[in-house]
Formats: structure tokens, sequence, C-alpha cells
């Protein structure tokens, strides 16, 4: 039976210290060592053993009860205690009494508390409370009864690889839960890491940890200068990656039993692990050596990358495999750290150069500036425009004016199905009849449009303003069409004369004596007190029939318009889209609100239950909504008047709805790909959670541009089937004309653009989710996603084998990527595809050559960008490669 030394009470169970006076009972021999060393006595004897400022058996705020002191340190003396309230031990750590007084300790003291107690994980040493006690302040903190891991290295040396392995992945996981909080340790070391009886690991001691982006000035060079990093020696910052640098100095002297660098010591790259450990695992020394890279770009990103990387360190399949959803964090810190191998991405680099080169050289050979007479700028249109509207009398300052590129899509049809290819091509080559055409207005107020998304058309705001004038010129300068409003009230009406009809037909290049006069029909919007008719033949296509109708008021000219055979009345008979087409728009129009209707469902459920990645989501919903502002900022129509409060309210409701509409599939559907397919979303969530300079996400965007570029190639290539049978797409060389009208059409379809990269790839990216959990089979899944996109193809196709030789191999491209990479490198083929967007030219003195040098640009950017990333600085030839 034990007593106690002290106060001879009997002990029914071994115990170390006596429950009535709390005096030692098992000698210190046999006691383990905890967190604090402890200051070794003098002798044996009981007495001379080192109390401290509070001996044994002193009771602190009416709950406390000291029973020893477990050691001294820097930051002051800890004492083991009884918590009387709670009856569990407690560690109470003191400032010292020479700096209990000192304004600046004490805030540090605090802040240690309020800091510490923001992170809470098993590996993470719990802080309880503050308090103070006779003048000083202490905290109670969770006792550890163990040993810190620098005694224990001095006491044994290197750990064993599979202990140390062990070690390792525990001290990830406690950094990764504080750095998750925005906790900076900035004093990691072995003497702050706990191990206790049962083999758990602790990080304790934050004394100096600080909030991430506030630690400044003197404070970044506060520490232990033995496991400090470059930057944090240098006084020059400290970050996630500075943790990152300590953690693998710990690492370090784990498995090799020594220090990496001494006090003060210059950090260079310190020699492999395997020269001192011949046994080490080799994926251990790349790890340790990658967390020391004197540059912090190049380090891994975060804790639980430096646990994913090492032997069997793969916590995704291990959460797969338990049935449970791995979070946005294991899901970001899985898979490669190094990402691509350098060969791979220098062919990569090569591949997108020199599809570049290949999609402008072939491209501006079937592009529509070569069938086209695109040598007059808008600009140069515009100075035309507005010296014909001056010479048909409207003589007054405009206040407002607008302009912009229609097409004649009636045109286009009629003649596909009456004209030879060869006899389009060359009708298109002399602009007449016109496919592409120039539209200006101008007038005596604000254009206050009526859509709210302020953009001005051609009718949008209808032409009833008095002093109005819009008109239409082919691309050769030509009118095609004039409108002009009258006066709503004359006070000295002007006398009637006699119409001329020299200046309409001189400004439309025709000839009057080679047209017969013929009574009216078509009725102008404007009142007019004479109108005139004639027919005859386009000058240049001297085959097709033309009819021009004008109208005049007070002899100034009202109305003009040339018209041919397939021109339309729009006010009598609206645009019909055909079958397929309106087939196609439903059948996508109710996918996506079935999509969106079961997606908000989802959502909420998510949201509701804690499982949604709500950060990921809310960045992504933010970055979509800043994106539909600017896209509108640059393609909106301003005015200075109370409309652009209508506009701004507009866009602001709109880019919300875009946000929550976005935030709201994401919610719904990302959870579960994140349980079912989470090796999709590795690249992707690292890029939300801010890792920009991740070597895996810089080689995923490389391979995904790589294999878009290889895309505007098979769209080069169906351009040129399509015009080699008279197809040529006015519709889509019309949307690639607007795009570069001018520096704000330019900006706002790159910012449209990259909208979309983003916005196309989450649809099809989900939808082919879907489809996998529906179907149960991969590649069934695929058929039916590929087949899916077909139909919907050639239902609104007029060439189905084309359209099938070209969408088939882009198709095809987009289920690799998304298979073999995930959503990530499915974003960049998108983005990268955009160079035929605009019309492609080698000619860079062209007006519309700024979209291809803006497209060139941007993606060669991206790419270098992609590359320094992906190579994460290693070198791209190895040592001595031009010496052999």
């Amino acid at each position: 039976m034990l007593r106690c030394p002290s106060c001879a009470t009997e002990l029914t169970a071994p115990s170390r210290f006596c429950p009535s006076c709390g005096a030692a009972v098992i000698p210190s021999s046999e006691a383990a060592t905890v967190a604090i060393p402890r200051r070794p006595p003098s002798s044996s004897s009981p007495s001379s053993i080192d109390e401290g400022r509070f001996p044994a058996g002193t009771l602190l705020a009416d709950r406390y009860r000291i029973l020893s002191l477990l050691g001294r340190g820097g930051m002051g003396e800890v004492y083991r205690a009884n918590d009387l309230k709670l009856s569990q031990p407690v560690a109470i750590k003191f400032l010292p009494e020479e700096t209990a007084a000192n304004e600046r300790m004490l805030a540090r003291f605090h802040a240690e508390v309020r800091i510490a107690r923001q992170v809470s994980h098993p590996n993470v040493c719990r802080v309880y409370d503050i308090g103070e006690y006779q003048g000083s302040t202490y905290i109670t903190m969770e006792y550890v009864d163990g040993e810190d891991l620098a005694s224990l290295l001095r006491r044994i040396g290197r750990l064993p690889g599979d202990k140390a392995i062990e070690i390792a992945r525990k001290l990830c996981a406690g950094l990764a839960a504080a750095h998750d909080k925005g906790v900076l340790h900035r004093d990691l070391k072995p003497a702050n890491i706990m191990i206790d009886g049962r083999g758990q690991v602790l990080i304790s001691d934050f004394g100096l940890a600080g909030l991430a982006g506030q630690v400044e000035g003197g404070e970044i060079r506060n520490g232990t200068p033995a496991y400090m990093a470059p930057e944090q020696l240098a006084g020059k910052e400290v970050s996630v990656r500075s943790d990152i640098y300590a953690l693998g100095l710990v690492l370090y002297e784990m498995f090799t039993g020594k220090r990496a660098f001494e006090d003060g010591a210059q950090r260079t790259t310190p020699a492999g692990v395997s020269t001192l450990v011949k046994d080490i695992d080799p994926a251990v020394e790349r790890v340790i050596l990658r967390c020391l890279e004197e540059d912090p770009r190049a380090r891994p990103h975060s804790a639980l990358a430096v646990a994913a990387a090492l032997p069997g360190g793969d916590p995704l399949a291990a959460a797969l495999a338990a049935g449970e959803t791995p979070s946005p964090e294991m899901v970001a810190a899985a898979g490669e750290t190094d990402g691509i191998s350098i060969r791979t991405a220098v062919l990569c680099l090569a591949a997108i150069v020199a599809g570049l080169i290949l999609t402008v050289v072939l491209g501006s050979r079937v592009d529509v500036s070569q069938r086209i007479p695109l040598e007059k700028s808008p600009e140069v249109l515009a100075q035309k425009a507005r010296e014909l509207i001056e010479g048909f009398g409207y003589t007054g300052r405009p206040t407002d004016s607008a302009l912009g590129l229609g097409s004649d899509v009636d045109y286009q049809r009629y003649a596909e199905q009456r004209k030879k290819p060869d006899e389009f091509r060359a009708q298109l080559a002399k602009s007449q009849p016109p496919l592409i055409d120039f539209w200006y207005r101008q007038s005596p107020r604000y254009l206050e449009t009526f859509n709210a998304n302020g953009r001005v058309a051609e009718n949008d705001p209808p032409p009833l303003i008095s002093g109005m004038a819009q008109l239409e010129l082919d691309t050769l300068g030509r009118l095609i069409y004039f409108a002009g409003a009258p006066p709503q009230v004359e006070e000295t009406p002007a006398s009637s004369s006699a119409p001329d009809i020299k200046p309409l037909f001189a400004a439309a290049g025709l000839d009057p004596a080679r047209f017969t006069s013929t009574g009216p029909k078509w009725t102008p919007l404007s009142t007019s007190d004479a109108r005139a008719a004639w027919t005859g033949f386009y000058p240049d296509a001297p085959g097709v029939p033309l009819r021009v109708e004008a109208a005049w008021w007070r002899g100034k000219p009202v109305y003009f318009q040339m018209i041919g055979l397939w021109t339309r009345p729009e006010r009598v008979q609206p645009f019909q889209e055909t079958t397929g087409r309106t087939i196609e728009s439903w059948v996508i129009l109710s996918l996506i609100c079935t999509v969106f209707a079961v997606a908000a469902l989802l959502a909420w459920r998510n949201f509701r239950l804690g499982r949604g990645d709500t950060r990921g989501a809310s960045r992504l919903a933010v970055f979509m909504l800043c994106l539909s502002l600017l896209a509108w900022l640059f393609a909106a129509k301003h005015v200075p008047t109370l409309w652009e409060y209508l506009t701004i309210t507009w866009a602001i409701s709109a880019a919300l709805f875009v946000a929550a509409l976005y935030w709201v599939l994401y919610m719904a559907l990302e959870p579960y790909v994140r349980r079912r397919w989470p090796q999709s979303l590795i690249s992707w969530s690292r890029l939300l959670a801010g890792g920009f300079r991740d070597p895996l996400v810089g080689g995923q965007v490389l391979i995904g541009m790589a294999v878009g570029v290889a895309l505007n190639i098979d769209i080069v290539l169906g351009m040129f089937l399509r015009n080699r049978v008279g197809d040529l797409q006015p519709e889509n060389y019309l949307y690639r004309l607007r795009n570069v009208l001018d520096m704000r059409h330019l900006a706002g379809d790159f910012i449209l653009n990259l909208q979309q990269s983003i916005q196309i790839p989450l649809f099809l990216f989900f939808l082919f989710f879907l489809l996998r959990v529906i179907l149960r089979r991969q590649w069934l899944a695929a058929l039916v996603w590929i087949l899916l996109w077909e139909g919907l193809v050639l239902l609104s196709s007029t060439h189905p084998l084309i359209d099938m030789l070209m969408f088939t191999p882009i198709l095809a491209l987009m289920l690799f990527i998304l298979m073999r990479f995930g959503l990530l490198p499915l974003i960049a083929f998108f983005f990268a595809s955009d160079l035929t967007d605009t019309p492609i030219t080698t000619d860079w003195s062209a007006w519309y050559a700024g979209g291809t040098i803006l497209n060139l640009v941007t993606i060669l950017a991206l790419a270098a960008y992609a590359f320094h990333i992906a190579r994460a600085g290693r070198p791209l030839f190895k040592e001595g490669f031009l010496e052999s």
C-alpha cells in the first residue's frame, strides 16, 4: 500500500500525486516529462525540489489547486493543477515576474488566449481561460501528460521512419486547423510539440501566434531563429508558408536527429536527408526539401499538401474508402504536389504557340474579312453617315449618337437556296446585296433605351423624337436605309418643294436613269407629304431585282430603303425561327429550368446540413457578380440622366441574380461531386482556396489550354468546309465583327467570354456528373452526353454532315479533358478556344485586328504564367545538359 510522504494518506491506486495535499508520490525519475522543460532538481531530496512562485497546494481563484511546477520557459512558468470545479487536470501558465508589469507582454498574453481559442483540433493543445492571481496574469490550458518532441529527440536521437511519418501527419493536421482559422503559429519547433502517453501529438504554445496578414514590422522576426524561414529572418514577411518552412525543419530533425540550421545560420538548401540517413524513403526526402525551399512560392501551399505528399498520404482515398465525404480542404490537398513533368509542360506550351500560329494563318484565309470588303473602319463609316445626314437637311448638333453592325439573315437564307456558292461569294465581295451593314443613329436627346440593360439598338429607343436620324450603310459606305423624324410642331411651316431624288440615289450608288418609277407600297413610320418608288437591279448584281422606296416632308427626306425580293416587312411579319431551332431552344430552356429548380432544393438542404462548400460557392458567386457588372459597364450606353440610375439598378439586380444562380448550383451539386468524384475537383478546389501559384493548377491549366487551342483549329476547318458549300454563317460573322467594333465592345466581349468560359463548363460538368450517377456507367454517361449535344446541334443544322464532322471531335476533346483531369482544365479549354470569336487576320493594320491581337496576347500570357508556376522552380534542363 502506498502512502503520501507528506500527509500519510493511504492511496488505493498508483498515482503520481496525492489527491489530498497534491504532494509528489511517485519519484520524479519514474514520471514522464512534459511540454516545457523542467529545471532539474539540485538533489533527490524532496525538500530541494524547485516549487516555483506558487508551492504545491496553493489555491487559485477558489478553483485551481497547484500540484507542481512543470517547467519554466521564455514566456513564463507552467504549473500542473487540478480544476476542482470540473475535476480534471490543467496546466496553468504565468508570466515571469519581471515582465508581468510590461503592458506589451500582457497584451501578447491576452492575444495568445484570443488567438489560440479560435483553433479547436485534436492535434492542438486547447486553451481554456485567462485569469489573475495576486497581480499575476495566467491562462489555463489542456494538461498533456507526456513529453515534448525536443526532449524525446535528445533522449533517443532520430525517430523510426514509420513513427516519424505518423507524428508528421498529426502535425500537419493540427497546423492545417490553425491555418484554416487564419492563425499563424510563428514559433513551431520540437519544444512546442507535445506527445502524450497515448502517442497523441499536440501543438502547443501559441504565444507568438498571429492572424495571417496582420503581422507587421518588428513582430515578423519574433520567434526562435533556428526554426525561422528565410523571409522571416530577413524581416520581410511571415505567412502560411513560413510555418511550412518551420514544419520542414521539424521534419528534418525528426528523420535525421540533427538540426538543419543553428541559430542565425544563413538559410540555404540543406544537405539531402539521404546523406545522413541511408534508409529514408525518397518521398520523405522530397517533401522535406520542398518545405525548405528558399522561395516561399516553391513550398507546398498548405500543411495538408505536405501530409498528402508523405508516403501513403492519400487522405482522400482513405475518406472515400470509409464512406465519408472529404472536406474541400482535403480535396485541395489531395493529388500531386509537383504538378506535371517539365517535359509535359514544355510540350503543352509549344503546342499552344504552334496551334495559335496555325489558327491565325488558316483562319485568316477563311474568315469573313476575306469575303466581305472591310477596308472602311467604323470611325470612317460613322463620319460618312454624319455627312449624309447633314446633307439631307438634318443640320442640328446631335446630343447623343450610337453605332453598330447588323446582318441581313433573310438575304443569306434566300441566297443559300437560290445561288451557287461561287456566285454567292462573288456578290459578297462586292457587298451587293449587302450581307453585313453598318448602322448609325443620332438624336437631339440622350439615347435612353427601353430595354433595361442600356444597350442601344437600331430601333431602341424608337426613332420618335423630332430631329432623330438613323441610317444604314454597306461596308463600302453606300446608303441602304435612312429614316428621319420631322419636327412635331412647326412655328412657321416651310413651303413644300419638289422632292429631289438625286442626293438619295447618289448616296446609295444608284443611277436614276436605270430605274423605272412605280407606285409606292412601303409606308414609313414618320409623316410625309411626298412618296415615290422605283424598280430596277443592283448595279453590282445585274440579275438581282431591287425596289427603292422614299418619302419626304417639306422637301426633306424622311425615309429611304433598298428592298430585295427577300426583304421582310418586320412590322407586319415577325422573324420566324426554323422548327429545329425552336425545338432546340425549348429543350435547352426546359433543361435549364429543371436543373435550377432541383438545384435550389438541394442547395437549401446542403446549406442546412452544413455539407456545402460555402466559402468556395461564395467566392465563385462574387467573381461572377463582378464579371457581370464589368460586362454591363462596357456594353451599356451610359447617359448623364436619371435613366442611368435605372440601368444601374437593373445591372446590379441582374448581377446579383447571376451570382445567386451560381451559388445555388454550386452548393447543390458540389458536395455530391466531392463525395463521388472528388478527383475532378482537386485543382479547382486549390484555385478557389487561393492557390494561384500551385504547380498542379498551372499544369492543368496548361493542358486545358493546349487542347483548347486544338479546338480553334477544328473550328477553322469547319468554317472552311462551310464556305465550300456556300454557308457563310452571317450570324457568326456579325457576332465576331460586333466584338471588335471599338475598344468598349472589345473589352466587354473579353469579359463576357471569360464569364462564359466558367459558366458553360460548370453546366457541362454538373450535367455529366448527374448522368454518371443516373446511368451508373461512365462509358454510358459519356455516350449519352455526346449524343445529347450532337442532337441539339443537328436539330438546327443546315449541313448535318459538316456539323457532325466538326462537333464530334470538339465534344470528344471536351469529354477527354473532363474525365481525365476535371473541371479546371475544362474551363481553361473554353477560354483558349475564344480566339475564333473575333475576326482572324494577319493584317495587323486592319481596324478589326484588335480582337486577334487581344486574344493572342491573353492566351499566350496565361499560358506563359501557367508554365511558370507549373515548373515550380525546377530547371528546364538537367545539370550539364549543354556539356553532354
